[in-house]
């Protein structure tokens, strides 16, 4: 992906990794929570905020057992995160939250919620490539390990009801 890079590229996947960071996330897990929960969707309400959390304490919990360095392959386009490479954090906590969203909107989401949650979830994870903080594993590890977190956790919140 170095040979890859644009000015205009660069500035897009530096916006879009945006999207998958804990800071923009949370909030706005707890915002749709909290419009699911006026609208007597307990469920829904549940997931979206447990999903996106739990993503991130597997995520970091994941890289402290890993320990993985980061890539140094090429010079990083943003300042290189502190923390471990194994697994990322972004992919993991935007796809927890995309499928949370798609899975809250019940049996029959629509191709426009699937489409828009994919769509978000490969421009995190490419922007985590692209922007040299990431090894592809690293990635597809996130991305498989919360797509499983919240499936069991929408399953687990189905029994319950």
């Amino acid at each position: 992906l170095n040979a890859l890079r644009q000015p205009w590229l660069d500035a897009i996947l530096t916006a879009a990794t945006w999207l998958g960071s804990i800071i923009v996330l949370l909030p706005f897990a707890l915002a749709l929570a909290w419009r699911y929960r006026r609208r007597g969707q307990l469920r829904a309400a549940l997931l979206l905020p447990i999903a996106v959390g739990g993503a991130w304490l597997l995520a970091h919990t994941g890289k402290l057992l890993a320990v993985r360095p980061r890539p140094d392959l090429y010079p990083a386009l943003i300042a290189m995160p502190a923390d471990l490479s194994f697994p990322s954090a972004h992919a993991m906590q935007i796809t927890a939250f995309a499928l949370a969203w798609v899975l809250a909107a019940g049996s029959r989401p629509g191709w426009a919620r699937v489409i828009a949650a994919a769509v978000i979830i490969l421009a995190v994870a490419l922007s985590r490539l692209y922007l040299q903080v990431h090894f592809p594993s690293d990635v597809a590890i996130g991305m498989i390990a919360a797509a499983a977190w919240v499936i069991g956790l929408r399953l687990f919140l189905d029994a319950r009801a």
